[in-house]
């Protein structure tokens, strides 16, 4: 019998693959004593220090009274991309920033662009703004004399890589256990308890609760084991969000509360964090209000976090209404009636610190 070579061979395999990521950051431009900044003159401007965003240097200009004698009577603001020789494909939203929500006013809409500085005609993107209608609502764009603009900036990337005599790598995708953990929640599921709140009922699952709440779990697993819980003092809105910040550990969209309103909501849910020993909740309500701070609110934000040991928030209202030029008008709302009358020594604390302040 004759042997005949083998014929088979094994072959080398290479592998490439081109992927595509991308890197997102924001970055706020705040434009302090705006109104002195009238009568500039056309094509000048003031600038923001240069940031960085997906490896990319970027930089903020305003010019006050636009950029041409075409545009005068408007307000102009620039995204500029600063990095030499450089070509960015982005996803951005920029414009002003709304003082009432914290938001980027709805005027100006999500963009796609790719920005160059290998071509001077296309690194930069601009809006302008009537400045009419920046001073006919300056509760919205303006407090204190302060215009914020604000970039969030998401730069694509492609990278592209080569393995050898490997196979190829399979993508793990993101997790999506808060995603699933919403839909138990809107779904009922197997739900295990029902509250009662303000005539309203809500269904949710102890296990979940527990995990979340130390306060829910010496109720729900406590001696008495309740399945049918009522609960006082607070109000549904109020429970539906708390219920939904327990399940995705972030807030849910409150559009349909606007200025007052919305803070109040921020009030209420520090209450209910505060009650159910939820800390990171907490925080993030007291991060929202500090954000929100004014003449009218900020005697009634001060007596809040007084009551709920929130050492930080307190401090902050104590500097506003220490370093406030309009502490008269402070002293004439209602909020400052009513710490005035509940927590005297909160105001005692202010009164010493603006006077400290005034003597330095």
């Amino acid at each position: 019998m004759v042997s005949m070579p083998s014929s088979c061979t094994m072959e080398k395999l290479t592998v490439s693959r081109c992927s595509i990521h991308k890197e997102k950051g924001a970055h706020i431009f705040e434009v302090a004593g705006y109104s002195l900044m009238q009568g500039m003159g056309v094509g000048k401007f003031v600038c923001s220090p240069t940031f960085t965003i997906g490896g990319y240097d970027w930089s903020i200009k305003c010019y006050p009274e636009g950029t041409t004698k075409l545009s005068k009577g408007c307000v102009e603001i620039c995204l500029e991309l600063m990095s030499s020789n450089a070509e960015v494909r982005t996803l951005f939203d920029f414009g002003l920033v709304r003082h009432d929500s914290g938001l980027i006013s709805t005027a100006f809409a999500p963009q796609s662009k790719v920005f160059s500085s290998k071509a001077r005609e296309t690194c930069q993107y601009s809006v302008m703004i009537v400045g009419s209608s920046i001073d006919a609502e300056p509760t919205k764009f303006l407090q204190n004399d302060v215009l914020m603009i604000k970039s969030v900036i998401t730069v694509i990337k492609e990278s592209q890589a080569s393995v050898t005599a490997g196979p190829p790598e399979i993508e793990v995708p993101p997790s999506d256990i808060l995603e699933h953990l919403a839909k138990l929640l809107e779904a009922k599921e197997k739900a295990d308890v029902t509250f009662s709140v303000g005539g309203e009922t809500f269904q949710a699952h102890k296990t979940v609760l527990a995990m979340r709440s130390p306060v829910f779990e010496a109720e729900l697993f406590g001696p008495l084991r309740e399945t049918c819980v009522t609960i006082q003092d607070m109000q549904p809105a109020v429970f539906k969000a708390l219920l939904h910040f327990i399940y995705t550990d972030s807030l849910p969209d409150l559009d349909d509360f606007e200025g007052d309103d919305k803070c109040e909501m921020h009030r209420h849910l520090l209450v209910a964090a505060d009650r159910y020993a939820m800390d990171r909740l907490k925080i993030i309500c007291q991060n929202i209000l500090c954000k929100n701070l004014d003449v009218d609110n900020v005697a009634t934000t001060l007596a809040l976090a007084d009551q709920h040991n929130c050492d930080k928030l307190k401090d902050v209202c104590v500097e506003f209404i220490a370093s406030s030029d309009k502490m008269d008008d402070v002293v004439a709302t209602q909020g400052y009636a009513d710490l005035k009358r509940s927590c005297p020594s909160v105001l005692v604390d202010a009164f010493e610190k603006r006077s400290r302040s005034r003597k330095a």
